[in-house]
C-alpha cells in the first residue's frame, strides 16, 4: 500500500500552483456525468494537466464501474482507519489519479473535530499535487451533492435535449444561483446531432436564466450521438482509450481545450480555504466558498 502511495505522488509530481476544482453534475441522473468526467480528465491530461478525479456519486461509483476495477479502500478508510488518501487513490488512465469517495462522503457533516481536521489535510495534499481536481457528483438537488457544487470553483452542468433533463438541468443551475450567485456555470449538451443543436437547448436554458435568474450561463460546448460510447461503457474502457477518434471523444476534447486554455473562472487568486473547507462551510450555510 505505502508503495502504491509513492507510486501515484511520483505521478502526480509536485505542484505549488493552485488547484482548479471544477464540479460536474446534472439536474437528473443517465445523462452521460461520469462519462464525461473521467473522459475530460483524460483529454486534459492529454494536455499536460495533473488531474484527479473524485468520485462523490454517493453510492453508485459511476467512475470505478467505467473503469472496470473495485478498489479496496475508499473515503472513509481514511476518516476512520490509519489510510492516507493517496493510499487509497488508485493510477487513472493516462497519468490521472482517481479517488474512490464511496459511502465516507455521506458521513462528513457527521464528523468530529479531529476527523475533519484529518480529512482536510488530506485533501489539502491532493490539491497540492493536482493542476486540476474534477468533482463527479451525484445528479440532483440534494444537500449533500451541492455542497461539493458549490464548493468547487467552477461547476459544469450536463444536460441532454429530453424536456425533462431541461427541466431538472434548470433547477439545478437555479439551486446554484440562489445559493452562490457568483458561480461560474457552463453548460454540456451530451447525446446532440451537432453543435447546432448544443446551441438551440443551451439556448433555451440561457433564455430562462436570463429572465428568471439575471443571470448568464455560457455552453461550453456538445458532444455527439456516439454509439462508441456505449460500446466503451460495456468494455469498462473510457471511450478516449478504445476509440480515441470517434466524434464523442473529439467533443470532449475541445470542451478540455475550451477549459485547459483559459484561466480559471473565478479571478480570486487569494489563499482560499481547501474543498473540504469550502464543502463544510455550505453544508453548515456558511459562505466560504
Amino acid at each position: 500500500m505505502r508503495d502504491q502511495a509513492e507510486h501515484l505522488r511520483a505521478l502526480m509530481g509536485n505542484n505549488n500552483n493552485a488547484c482548479r476544482t471544477i464540479a460536474i453534475t446534472s439536474g437528473k441522473g443517465g445523462v452521460g456525468k461520469s462519462n464525461l468526467a473521467l473522459n475530460l480528465a483524460l483529454a486534459l491530461a492529454q494536455l499536460g494537466k495533473r488531474v484527479a478525479l473524485l468520485d462523490a456519486d454517493i453510492g453508485l461509483a459511476n467512475i470505478e464501474v467505467l473503469l472496470g476495477v473495485t478498489p479496496r479502500y475508499n473515503l472513509r478508510d481514511v476518516i476512520y482507519g490509519c489510510y492516507s488518501l493517496m493510499d487509497i487513490s488508485i493510477p487513472g488512465p493516462l497519468g490521472t489519479l482517481i479517488v474512490p469517495g464511496g459511502a465516507g462522503l455521506q458521513e462528513m457533516a457527521d464528523l468530529d473535530s479531529y476527523q475533519r481536521e484529518k480529512l482536510l489535510r488530506e485533501i489539502a495534499t491532493l490539491e497540492s499535487q493536482a493542476d486540476v481536481l474534477i468533482i463527479d457528483t451525484g445528479a440532483g438537488i440534494g444537500r449533500n451533492v451541492l455542497a461539493f457544487v458549490l464548493a468547487a470553483e467552477e461547476v459544469i452542468i450536463v444536460l441532454t435535449p429530453e424536456p425533462t433533463s431541461l427541466a431538472d438541468g434548470y433547477a439545478m443551475l437555479k439551486a446554484i444561483k440562489q445559493a452562490k450567485p457568483w458561480a461560474k456555470v457552463g453548460l454540456v449538451i451530451n447525446r446532440v446531432s451537432g453543435f447546432a443543436e448544443a446551441t438551440r437547448v443551451a439556448q433555451r436554458i440561457q433564455k430562462v436564466s436570463r429572465e428568471f435568474l439575471g443571470a448568464e450561463v455560457s455552453l461550453l460546448g456538445g458532444i455527439s450521438e456516439d454509439f462508441k460510447v456505449g460500446q466503451a461503457v460495456r468494455q469498462q474502457q473510457p471511450v478516449g482509450l478504445l476509440y480515441p477518434q470517434c466524434s464523442a471523444y473529439q467533443d470532449i476534447q475541445r470542451i478540455a481545450w475550451k477549459l485547459g486554455s483559459h484561466s480559471p473562472l473565478t479571478d480570486n487568486h487569494e489563499a482560499r480555504p481547501n474543498l473540504v473547507a469550502r464543502i463544510w462551510g455550505w453544508l453548515s450555510r456558511g459562505n466560504t466558498a
